[in-house]
């Protein structure tokens, strides 16, 4: 597949009960609350650039991880959703509507419904000056209000408001800014997950921080592909330095046979795998992504 359908299809994933602006997650045509399927967080990113299948674990994992964790709502992690208009480039642009998809799926998790009103007009705004005005329409922002306090049709209706944007930037091939709205929505949960685990250290969060080491090595491939744009040679740089910082971290994959239950038809996989990741590590890789993320929301 070329890289040009690789759009908001994917950047938006995490957003979504099903695989966010797939068919699955309830069309557009969707009219009301009780018609919207329900929520599921173990969804994935998956792209095919060129041939090439690249994975992402979802940021709306983090926030249900992170929330799982036992961690309160923290509204002093997210980008402020009044900074909107100080986004002049598209490249900005792009990025931040990333995060601020990251930021919304955060709140709405969190039943943060006022908060939840400001970043929907936060990546309405920047949709709209990239030139993706139909994602947010008169239509979709009321379906937004009527459902505000139900989470699982809030974060259907997001992936819906990107379907439009997903169909216009595949016609433009504006892969690009695709790619970018994915990278911010990344760094974004990134960001989540080193603060909580700064101040309620749990496993289950140290373990999706060590994972992102996979993850990164793809946005950069992806990214890599419009290097010759000016703007991105630091973004991308300093990628490259927080990958660096990954290096560091080992997996070990340690195969058991499975166990099956003829009776019951259940086969139990008894393989382990494990992660090595240090304190020293996370504190680097914390650090570099609060640098990276700073230079993006400015």
């Amino acid at each position: 597949m070329r890289l040009k359908f690789i759009t908001f299809r994917g950047a938006f994933l995490f957003l979504s009960a099903t695989a966010l602006l797939l068919a699955g997650c309830g069309g557009g045509d969707t009219k009301d609350s009780d018609e919207l399927p329900p929520v599921d967080s173990t969804q994935t990113t998956i792209l095919n650039v060129n041939g090439e299948i690249f994975s992402i674990p979802s940021p709306i994992q983090t926030a249900f991880l992170i929330k799982g964790s036992g961690a309160s709502y923290s509204k002093e992690i997210l980008n402020p959703s009044n900074k909107s208009s100080e986004y002049s480039t598209n490249f900005s642009k792009a990025l931040n509507l990333g995060i601020y998809g990251a930021d919304l799926g955060y709140v709405t998790i969190y039943d943060q419904n006022q908060d939840a009103i400001g970043y929907l007009n936060a990546a309405k705004k920047l949709a709209d000056e990239l030139g993706v005005s139909g994602a947010f329409d008169a239509n979709t922002i009321e379906r937004f209000a009527k459902n505000l306090g139900n989470k699982d049709s809030m974060l259907v209706l997001v992936s819906v408001a990107y379907r439009s944007s997903d169909a216009y930037l595949k016609n433009n091939d504006r892969s690009d800014v695709s790619g970018l709205v994915l990278a911010g929505g990344w760094l974004e949960s990134l960001y989540f997950a080193t603060n909580v685990y700064k101040i309620k250290p749990n496993g289950d969060i140290k373990r999706r921080i060590a994972e992102q080491k996979t993850s990164l090595q793809s946005l950069i491939k992806l990214l890599t592909q419009f290097y010759s744009q000016p703007e991105y040679t630091e973004f991308i740089d300093n990628l490259n330095d927080l990958s660096t910082v990954f290096d560091g971290v080992e997996f070990k994959y340690t195969y058991e046979k499975p166990t099956t239950d003829a009776d019951k038809k259940i086969t139990t996989i008894n393989s382990k795998s494990e992660v090595n990741i240090t304190p020293e590590q996370i504190e680097s890789i914390t650090q570099k992504v609060k640098s990276i993320r700073s230079q993006i929301v400015g």
